[in-house]
């Protein structure tokens, strides 16, 4: 605590040996001291600065209004800032501004009051956290491509499958063609089925594309049901060509939630994929596999992924989510540590469970942005 009776050395010192930048001002928002890391943070020397308004060190917007604030509080004793620490933009001498975290505090037994003022420079922190976000970008980016890879002979197969009606289609046009009457009522419908064949390969594709985009992250305000509902053509096309059925229970009040669409598919995506190698060699009765969702209390959604398999071994279930842990043969061990690491980007949790009457039930939990409606 700085105290008046100290010697202006003493407390200069003091100020001095402190890593962060601190201010001393007086009621009129004049500067009466800084330390050396203030000095080497905003580029002033001290004989510079001192007795200049301290809105010398911040950019002009918040400048205008910073010996409003301070005339307020003498007027009212309302402190909006004193006593609390805040994230605000910074200005050096050379006009550049940086993030810093401010906390100011009144400097006790003085009248008028004066002012002290710690600012730390959060630069290498924003530089982190945005070289951690990439980092975790990339890591999602190998980790889609991955699924991907995972369901080529799947998808291959389903694209194949229109491609072939419209070469057959566009065949059978030909040789309508070549008659001495053409039945042009026929030759329309067979053209109709070429467009739609070929409009049911382009949502694949599409869709496909939009999972794996590299892309700047988006939170958008999304129905948990319609986030389901875009993902089940890719989850379709796995199930079908691993002789699963694929089933949903999507409740109707199951809100909305702000989410980065694909992030979160991706997520469900990887669920199904395990899912789906968790039932390989099980008896057709079993091989099911259900994607749900459901309203929580406390302004949650679940959505879950349920299979009727073996379940999860206790000793496989306590590593489970650890980055590069796998027990399938050919796989990275990222899909689970990223899918948590998405859920915990929104706020949410990842987890497991045992299914209702066999198998596991992974299940994915985020705040919604509506009071449940029954509560």
């Amino acid at each position: 605590m700085i105290h008046e009776s100290q010697a202006p050395g003493e407390l200069q010192a003091l100020l001095d040996a402190a890593v962060d930048a601190i201010i001393m001002i007086d009621h009129r928002g004049t500067i009466q001291t800084l330390n050396r890391a203030a000095e080497s943070l905003f580029g002033y020397r001290s004989a510079e600065a001192v007795g200049r308004n301290v809105s010398l060190f911040m950019p002009p917007e918040v400048a205008a209004a910073h010996d409003g604030h301070i005339a307020r509080y003498l007027a009212t004793g309302d402190a909006h800032v004193i006593g609390r620490g805040r994230e605000v933009d910074a200005m050096r001498r050379d006009g550049s501004l940086f993030p810093a975290h401010l906390s100011v505090g009144l400097v006790p037994g003085t009248q008028p009051p004066r002012f002290v003022g710690f600012i730390h420079d959060l630069t290498q922190r924003r530089e982190f956290e945005e070289d951690s976000r990439r980092s975790q970008a990339r890591l999602a980016q190998v980790a889609r491509f991955a699924a991907m890879g995972e369901m080529a002979a799947g998808i291959a197969h389903e694209l194949n499958q229109p491609l072939s009606a419209i070469a057959t289609y566009a065949q059978a046009c030909d040789r309508m063609l070549d008659r001495p009457a053409p039945d042009l009522p026929e030759i329309h419908a067979a053209l109709k089925q070429v467009s739609a064949q070929a409009l049911r390969a382009g949502e694949i594709i599409r869709r496909l594309r939009h999972l794996v985009s590299n892309r700047e992250t988006e939170r958008v305000s999304s129905d948990v049901n319609e986030v389901v509902q875009e993902l089940a053509t890719l989850a379709g096309i796995d199930a079908r060509h691993n002789d699963v059925t694929l089933a949903f229970e999507l409740a109707p009040d199951a809100g909305v939630v702000s989410i980065d669409r694909v992030q979160v598919q991706q997520v469900l995506l990887n669920l199904v994929r395990n899912a789906i190698e968790a039932l390989e060699g099980l008896p057709g009765e079993r091989r099911t596999l259900t994607i749900g969702t459901r309203r929580l209390a406390d302004q949650e959604v679940e959505l879950y992924v349920r299979d009727r398999g073996p379940g999860v071994q206790p000793e496989v279930a306590e590593r489970m989510f650890d980055p590069f842990y796998t027990t399938k043969r050919s796989g990275t061990g990222l899909g689970l540590a990223i899918s948590r690491t998405i859920a915990r980007a929104h706020r949410g949790t990842l987890g497991h469970r045992p299914g209702p009457s066999s198998g596991a039930e992974f299940f994915l939990r985020l705040p919604t942005l509506e009071k449940n409606p029954t509560q």
